[in-house]
């Protein structure tokens, strides 16, 4: 049995998904790093409420 020789909308495809995949992972790092640069200012800080003050606000 041979393989067949892949169609050509096949290679297509593939080369959109790679760079819609590339596009994807990029964005991801885009976030990671801005929410790394955001954590690690000097000005950050974390919300002061507690979970009964969350909880008032929802209802």
């Amino acid at each position: 049995m041979s393989l067949r020789k892949e169609h050509e909308l096949h290679q297509r495809r593939k080369g959109r998904n790679i760079g819609v995949g590339v596009l994807l992972g990029s964005f991801v790092v885009l976030v990671l790093a801005l929410t790394i640069v955001k954590v690690t200012s000097a000005g950050f800080k974390f919300p002061n409420t507690s979970a009964a003050e969350q909880s008032e606000g929802q209802g």
